[in-house]
């Protein structure tokens, strides 16, 4: 991959694609000598999941997460008229592929528990799923900035720990998405 992205009127070389979600897709990023993530905004479908505008919840998601205190990627730049947002690039292994070599440490069911704490305290969930939170230097960050408020069917304890070990909910979703 060797495309280019704007934001901003300034010049983004794609290095890879790190993933798609709901809202966009995420690039691996250059400018210069640094690394970053351009999310492109998408407008598929999703089934399960109804969307207003969603580069200005990218914004507001982001700035509702800041003030909460949830460790997570610093937004550098947003585009509003491209949909497109820089973020900081948090270089690590996923939750995800941690658990898939089954060697989650037991820090970041602490962390995001502590997470919890402050986020439920503030009536708001985030997406638990593991492909959203990546360990570096033994902190765990948040690295999506979707969060919405608190509805128990959707905390942690109720959904997202199905996907934070070997379950077989995790299990069937990798099984499914080699």
């Amino acid at each position: 991959m060797d495309d280019m992205l704007y934001v901003n009127d300034k010049e983004y070389r794609l290095l890879k694609l790190l993933g798609k979600g709901k809202g966009g897709y995420s690039y691996l990023a250059q400018i210069g000598q640094e690394y970053v993530v351009v999310k492109q905004i998408h407008h598929e479908p999703c089934p399960y999941y109804q969307f207003g505008n969603k580069i200005e919840a990218e914004w507001n998601d982001y700035q509702r997460l800041q003030s909460i205190g949830i460790p997570m990627p610093e937004l550098l730049d947003i585009d509003r008229a491209a949909e497109r947002i820089v973020k900081e690039y948090i270089s690590g292994d996923t939750v995800y592929e941690l658990l898939l070599k089954d060697k989650l440490p037991e820090s970041c069911l602490l962390q995001v528990k502590e997470m919890c704490r402050l986020l439920y305290k503030a009536n708001t969930n985030i997406d638990y799923f593991p492909t959203n939170f990546i360990l570096q230097n033994d902190t765990l960050y948040y690295v999506d900035y979707e969060c919405n408020d608190y509805m128990e069917e959707w905390n942690f304890e109720n959904w997202g720990i199905k996907y934070w070990s070997r379950t077989p909910e995790f299990l069937a979703y990798a099984e499914e998405h080699p």
